[in-house]
């Protein structure tokens, strides 16, 4: 007597969870392939360096194409992790092209290997067309996407395998029934996952879930280890070790020394120091990596419109007998109403205006074309550089020399002006020229080819929004205006007079000043308001600007809760 067959269950929802499931592991395919281009990628870079990263080169490529509000909005949202969010977004748009393209490959082979020799093409042209691109620097986005290629074809071939033989199409039928008896499961968990992953599509081709997974984890690898150690190797171009090891010269002309209670910070809570630690000293350039210029290797050039140009190496510049030392606060364009893109530091550097005399510049050229080793241009109007006492070529920032993020070995500074038309990074180049015959890099992108630093003031303490104990507290803060001097700082309180406040002593013109003034919160909320006046009789104006295109304007308001 024989047993009548069970019916079994049709094969068609097996073969559409198997299709989709395979469209998933070619996703994955596309991800790990990009993995594997980035890693590879980063491994050449060592030997390229660091800027030709295809990540790095792409990233940069983003700033310059990116429109200027978007910009100025990351600026004012991330501040100083404004590369990083770039860095981030922009691994996340491979990931998803990378997902993409799996899909792509799992359809048509070629189209997918079409698809990351895209990928390494833009990479490619992104670091060929950098100012400071040169021929090699493509050769990681080509030799990853080559890696990329192999790898998605590696992973999408056990997606792609021939159907297996008797594979059938339909529902099952009494007869396959009769001719396959169902098997005792004996191996229980452990059986089903084998079969799981050995198991084909029924419809279509043949699927090998065990070699996709064994062929994903050498993917992983590779890119671990390629992109591991591409990172570790690239730390050979780090000139933390040499920075360390100079030594600065002394100054021919130190300093001032600052008068007693210089700094009010100590006795107020909440108030910035007088000077800005290096380590916390704001930093806003379009670097995605830091320019890494060994100081043996260091060259600065004059060109255009001096009588004698000529190249100068750091000893040259640290040799020189007319050295100067200087307490100067630097203030970004980006800086809004209120915001904390400004700093103090005492710089040590060569005169700019004795340097640029003494090798000829002409009276013709009215700006100087700045360049890092980067390739970003910097435009100084050359009446400042040659007229501002304590403009400077720095190369020493608060008893060190400059660190690596801020312009390490030399930069420019020319208090009084915003640091996008003065403060030239990693500087290895200036061009004696004109407004009319170039426009330098923040220019072109429509920000004011001149931009004195405006009257400025802002509240340190208390802060804004945070409630705290009703009675006598010191409102405090510091106000800035370069080359000429703070003189007078005031304070209102909802509708009430103006009060003037207490005024750290008086350094230099270029430093900026603490102010404070010891006022009684009765319970409730209110409104505070400081403006500053400088030395020459100029009140900070109350209108609102944004900062583009010469800089930020606005009196620095805030609401504050006494209970």
């Amino acid at each position: 007597m024989t047993e009548q067959a069970r019916p079994t269950p049709s094969g068609d929802g097996r073969s559409t969870a198997s299709r989709g499931g395979r469209r998933l592991l070619a996703a994955l395919a596309g991800l790990l392939a990009a993995a594997v281009a980035l890693g590879i990628a980063e491994l050449v870079a060592a030997l390229v360096g660091p800027a030709s990263s295809p990540v790095v080169a792409v990233g940069d490529a983003a700033i310059t194409l990116t429109p200027e509000p978007v910009k100025s909005f990351a600026i004012r949202t991330f501040g100083e992790n404004d590369k990083i969010v770039l860095i981030l977004g922009t691994l996340v748009v491979i990931a998803l092209y990378a997902l993409v393209i799996g899909l792509v490959g799992l359809r048509n082979r070629r189209l997918g290997v079409v698809g990351i020799a895209l990928f390494g093409l833009v990479g490619v042209v992104a670091a060929l067309t950098r100012p400071a691109g040169g021929v090699l620097d493509g050769l990681p986005s080509l030799v990853g996407a080559v890696a990329g290629a192999f790898a998605l074809l590696a992973l999408l071939a056990p997606l792609q395998l021939p159907a297996p033989a008797g594979a059938t199409s339909g529902p099952a039928t009494a007869r396959d029934a009769d001719a396959a008896p169902v098997a005792v499961d004996r191996d229980g968990l452990a059986g089903r996952l084998r079969d799981a992953l050995g198991a084909g599509d029924r419809k279509g081709a043949g699927m090998d879930r065990r070699r996709f997974f064994l062929s994903s984890g050498v993917a992983v690898g590779v890119a671990a280890v390629a992109g591991g150690g591409g990172r570790l190797l690239q730390q050979r171009f780090d000139v933390a070790g040499e920075r360390s090891d100079l030594v600065l010269p002394r100054p021919a002309s130190p300093a001032p020394a600052l008068p007693a209670g210089a700094d009010l910070a100590a006795d107020v809570d909440g108030l910035t120091p007088l000077f800005t630690p290096n380590r916390e000293f704001y930093r806003v350039d379009t670097a995605i990596t830091v320019p890494q210029i060994s100081p043996s290797d260091y060259r600065l050039t004059l060109t255009g419109m001096f009588d004698s140009p000529r190249s100068y190496t750091l000893d040259d510049l640290f040799g020189r007998d007319d050295l100067i030392e200087r307490d100067v606060t630097l203030t970004c364009v980006s800086n809004e109403v209120g915001g904390r893109l400004a700093g103090t530091a005492r710089w040590l550097g060569v005169p700019l205006g004795a340097f640029l005399r003494e090798n000829g510049v002409r009276d013709g050229s009215d700006q100087l074309v700045c360049t890092s080793s980067d390739g970003m241009t910097i435009g100084a109007p050359t009446r400042s550089a040659l007229e501002v006492d304590d403009a400077m070529l720095a190369f020493g920032m608060n008893g060190e020399p400059l660190p690596v993020e801020h312009g390490f070995p030399v930069r420019m500074l020319i208090p009084g002006l915003y640091g996008y038309v003065s403060a030239c990074k990693w500087l290895t180049r200036i061009e004696a020229t004109t407004f009319a015959a170039f426009d330098p890099y923040w220019v072109e992108r429509d920000w004011a080819a001149q931009a004195p630093i405006k009257v400025f003031s802002r509240i340190d303490t208390p802060a804004p929004l945070r409630a705290f104990p009703a009675g006598r507290r010191p409102i405090a803060g510091v106000a800035w205006a370069q080359t000429r001097g703070i003189s007078r700082v005031e304070v209102r309180v909802d509708d009430q007079d103006w009060t003037e406040a207490d005024l750290s002593p008086q350094v230099d013109a270029d430093l900026w000043r603490q102010w404070v003034l010891p006022y009684d919160f009765a319970p409730g909320r209110h409104e505070v308001t400081v403006r500053a006046t400088s030395a020459d009789g100029e009140t900070q104006t109350e209108e609102r600007a944004r900062p583009k295109p010469d800089g930020a304007s606005g009196w620095h308001s805030i609401q504050v809760i006494s209970r």
